[in-house]
């Protein structure tokens, strides 16, 4: 089948949502070649990708993965779609664990450094997190400290077929987009980074067809998958099958505008250094502000605050009192029984 859906994309034609599933469902058996996936999302991204393209290939990441259980918990997930180039420290794993300690129950979706220079993985593993090694741990750790970390080739195993020529091709792909529409516990509110704004719309039409409760999409100014603390940031806000686009600034929310310099990193142990300033406090005015930012907006999709400047207050009561980085030592605490 993919030989014919390769012919008709060279074609200049695309694919239906049925025939995306079924496509991805041969790439996921494994019944596909290394050249043929390479070709196919080469003339996918060449030509550009479509919402049904998106919604199929999801759907069969969602049918091939291993599901988390959360007995209906409406569980939060901070997980972007990477690639803004920009080496930028861990922001949404340090915003996962703000969330975490103020009672949000967070299922953290995320690799190893791909295109970063840290992944979530490597971060948690300098700041020792634990990172659960099957879904009964993470369940616990959900169940007890409100943050599992959910490690994408773990949950997403038949993705393996697609690996080699995903690091062949070298360049950004459908892949870099379904991460974050894929998370093994469904988690119906999120905060999606993704590093541009026409991509955004794509994918909030796509998960508008999925299914979610509240999902915010933003785009930094200048191209970062993450609220930016240096300029105004596009916002697809998603509630139910109703959206909206809006522009949001630092200044919007009463946060100061900082740096970029101030929040980039060249190592995981740079990233985990700087995240351990924030949850005590002691961060730089941008590294705290842009993790407040992204924290209160993760919050605000929870529905717990009315507004994103309301969650900023919250945020910042959480980190000046010490009740964030009092959880995170308690995080640390339990890495033991993970080892």
């Amino acid at each position: 089948m993919l030989k014919d859906i390769l012919r008709s994309c060279m074609d200049g034609h695309t694919m239906t949502e049925a025939e995306a599933e079924k496509a991805m469902n041969e790439i996921m058996q494994g019944a596909a070649t290394p050249s043929q996936i390479a070709s196919l999302l080469t003339l996918m991204r060449f030509r550009g990708e479509t919402v049904d393209e998106m919604t199929g290939f999801a759907k069969a990441m969602r049918a091939h993965s291993l599901r988390l259980e959360t007995d209906d918990i409406p569980v939060v997930d901070t997980c972007g779609t990477g690639g803004d180039d920009l080496s930028t420290f861990n922001i949404s794993t340090a915003s996962a664990i703000v969330l975490s300690a103020m009672g949000v129950p967070v299922a953290k979706h995320g690799n190893r450094a791909v295109s970063s220079k840290s992944g979530s993985a490597d971060v948690l593993e300098e700041l020792s997190i634990p990172t659960q090694h099957n879904k009964e741990e993470a369940r616990s750790a959900l169940l007890n400290s409100n943050l599992c970390f959910l490690f994408a080739p773990l949950y997403h195993q038949s993705m393996k077929h697609a690996v080699t020529p995903r690091k062949e091709i070298g360049f950004r792909t459908i892949f870099n987009l379904l991460g974050p529409i894929t998370n093994p516990a469904g988690a119906k509110h999120q905060l999606i980074g993704v590093y541009d704004h026409e991509f955004a719309k794509k994918l909030a039409d796509t998960l508008v067809r999925l299914g979610t409760t509240k999902t915010l999409l933003v785009t930094g100014g200048e191209g970062l998958d993450e609220l930016s603390i240096t300029t105004e940031s596009n916002v697809i806000e998603i509630n139910g099958d109703e959206q909206k686009i809006y522009t949001i600034s630092p200044e919007d929310v009463g946060l100061k505008r900082g740096s970029l310099e101030d929040i980039q990193v060249r190592t995981p142990q740079e990233s985990a250094l700087l995240i351990k300033e924030i949850l005590r406090g002691e961060a730089n005015t941008s590294a705290h502000g842009i993790v407040t930012f992204n924290a209160a907006a993760a919050l605000y999709t929870t529905n717990r605050v009315n507004s994103i400047q309301e969650g900023v207050k919250e945020v910042q009561n959480a980190i000046e009192s010490g009740k964030v980085y009092r959880h995170y030592q308690s995080l640390q605490k339990e890495k033991q029984q993970y080892a």
